[in-house]
C-alpha cells in the first residue's frame, strides 16, 4: 500500500485534512440561515424578502436601528386541546432571529412590510441625509 514514508505521511495529511474540512462544513452550516432571505439594492431602498410559509403577520417582529435590520418571528406548536400525538412530521415550534447589516441608515418610520403567500417583503428607504446629492461646480 505505501512504497515509502513520504506516502504514509502523505496519506495521514490527507486524512487529517478531510476530516477538518468536514469539521468545518458541520460547524458553518448550523450557523442561522433560516428563513432564506434576499436584499436588493436600487437608489431609493433596501428591498429584503424573506421566505416564511406557515407564519402569520403576528408572529413575526422587525426592527431596524440605524442600519440594522432584525427579522424574527416564533411559531407555537398548533394542537387540538385534549389530543395525543400520533405521529408528527413537521416541528411544532419554531423560533428564528436574523440581523442584517444595511448598506446605510434607512427612514424607520417609512419603513414598509407586506406578507403575501409566505414570502415577506419589506421596503426600507434611505434616510434624507443618506440620499445621493448633486453639487453644482461653480465657474471662476
Amino acid at each position: 500500500m505505501f512504497a515509502n514514508w513520504y506516502d504514509i505521511n502523505q496519506y495521514f495529511a490527507q486524512q487529517l485534512a478531510r476530516q477538518m474540512n468536514s469539521f468545518y462544513e458541520d460547524q458553518a452550516s448550523s450557523i442561522s440561515t433560516w428563513p432564506p432571505c434576499n436584499l436588493y439594492e436600487n437608489a431609493e431602498s433596501v428591498i429584503l424578502t424573506a421566505e416564511v410559509p406557515g407564519f402569520s403577520q403576528d408572529e413575526l417582529n422587525l426592527s431596524v436601528v440605524q442600519d440594522v435590520l432584525t427579522l424574527s418571528g416564533e411559531r407555537k406548536p398548533a394542537k387540538p386541546e385534549e389530543s395525543i400525538v400520533h405521529r408528527r412530521e413537521r416541528q411544532g415550534a419554531v423560533k428564528f432571529a436574523r440581523t442584517f447589516s444595511l448598506p446605510y441608515r434607512v427612514d424607520a418610520g417609512k419603513v414598509e412590510a407586506e406578507l403575501k403567500n409566505g414570502i415577506l417583503t419589506v421596503m426600507l428607504p434611505r434616510h434624507p441625509e443618506e440620499q445621493p446629492r448633486s453639487i453644482a461646480i461653480a465657474k471662476k
